[in-house]
């Protein structure tokens, strides 16, 4: 080599093979396929190959892809220069994974691409070629999301489904009826059954529940009974009544084609009689619900209040907390009083793992807020007071015995430990 001349750069690859997720590509070449053409190029052409990847992510969408970001990582750290792929498009179809390797061939961390039938480099025209072919590949992304929506309204249209059929119906197997839905003879009763019980016989989610899983053994399509939370959606799905709207929140309505399994006055009777359920339990709010759990089911811990009037005529309320037995309608916990609940909690407050920052954020505003206190009302100015003057678990101590329900709330959502009651006894995890 003359003198003066610098030496080549050598270029070690690494062999990045990815399976594409859309499904006219799924077809072309699987991984191994990719790896084994890749390998006989470098083979043929004695590219050095130090490292071989393997990713089934999108790259429709930038900084998705653990495995590619793994790579660009790598480049940066010089543990290869170079990228064999089966094609452009593998790398890159968004703007953004792009950019990131025109960036490392400008700073000439990354030499050299190399692809089934093609070479680009830090040329000027290699690299507007890459560009090109990354943009072409994002436009390709971009007209199939326009089709897939104007597809899939185009159906709604049509007043068919275009998604996986509700509880109580079947998406259609025949081909002269594709997207449609049909009645599923054995669960479409029930779902019937399921709105009359809430309308007529005044049932509550728990109760319709305990009906559905108790007496009637009944499970979805997929063979999973339906929880209280997929009872209420149910419950307010449209399309059982024969409308629907697409996508949810849309604010686009459809008429269906399919068989309703109930009628409007139905529907709309059921969630009449679910607003009442709401407004009557809306006035009872309690401080530690859904913020603990059972230690002896692993059910969620519910709350009841309870009224006693004394002799000289003083009503006094109770509020006892216990497990709601939705994982075990037999489990015997029993029943803890709210004060007990709260002292013991305080007597954890040593040992309990608190996310102090949360803490000092909520004794800060306070402070702030009794300093406004003072001095624009009261007209009283003192030593300021700091939040490292503050212990923060007699803080914690003072708002559960003397905070609002919301306070109360608040702090628990700040402990990292998780709490559990069984047989009248509190304890961290």
């Amino acid at each position: 080599m003359a003198k003066g001349i610098p030496a080549p750069i050598k270029v070690r690859y690494c062999l990045y093979a990815r399976k594409s997720t859309e499904s006219e590509e799924q077809q072309i070449l699987s991984i191994d396929s990719q790896i084994k053409e890749m390998l006989a190029i470098a083979e043929r052409d004695h590219l050095e190959v130090v490292e071989i990847k393997k990713e089934s992510h999108s790259a429709k969408e930038a900084g998705q892809r653990p495995v590619f970001n793994e790579i660009v990582d790598e480049i940066k750290i010089g543990k290869f220069n170079g990228i064999l792929t089966w094609a452009a498009d593998r790398i890159s179809r968004n703007a953004g994974d792009l950019g990131r390797i025109v960036d490392l061939m400008d700073s000439q961390q990354l030499i050299e691409i190399r692809t089934y039938g093609q070479k680009f480099t830090n040329s000027p025209n290699e690299k507007f070629l890459l560009m090109i072919l990354g943009s072409q590949a994002k436009l390709e992304n971009d007209n199939k999301v326009v089709n897939v929506k104007r597809g899939l309204r185009a159906r709604c249209e049509m007043g068919l489904w275009p998604c996986t059929a509700p509880t109580g119906y079947l998406n259609s197997t025949s081909k002269e009826k594709s997207c449609h839905v049909e009645l599923d003879p054995h669960r479409a009763p029930v779902i019937k059954k399921m709105f009359e019980k809430i309308a007529y016989e005044k049932y509550s989610g728990r109760r319709l529940h305990a009906w559905l899983k108790d007496e009637l053994k009944f499970t979805t399509k997929n063979g999973k009974p339906l929880t209280i939370s997929n009872i209420y959606l149910t419950l307010r799905n449209t399309f059982y009544y024969g409308s629907f709207e697409y996508p949810r929140g849309g604010g686009q309505w459809y008429t269906g084609k399919h068989t309703p399994i109930i009628t409007k006055e139905l529907f709309d009777a059921v969630q009449a009689q679910m607003s009442d359920y709401e407004l009557k339990g809306s006035h009872k709010e309690f401080a530690f619900t859904k913020l603990m759990t059972c230690g002896l089911c692993g059910s969620g811990i519910t709350a009841d209040e309870k009224f006693k009037k004394q002799q000289n005529g003083n009503l006094h309320r109770y509020v006892y907390y216990g497990c709601s037995r939705f994982q075990n309608k037999n489990c015997k916990s029993g029943y803890m009083r709210e004060e007990d609940l709260i002292e013991q909690l305080a007597g954890l407050m040593d040992k309990i793992d608190l996310d102090e920052i949360g803490i000092k954020e909520r004794i800060k505003s306070e402070i702030e807020r009794h300093k406004k206190f003072q001095s624009g009302l009261l007209g009283i100015r003192e030593k300021s007071i700091k939040v490292g003057d503050i212990d923060i678990r007699n803080y914690a101590k003072y708002i559960l015995r003397d905070g609002t329900i919301l306070e109360k709330r608040e702090l628990l959502t700040c402990l990292r430990s998780k709490i559990t009651m069984a047989n009248k006894e509190i304890k961290i995890i």
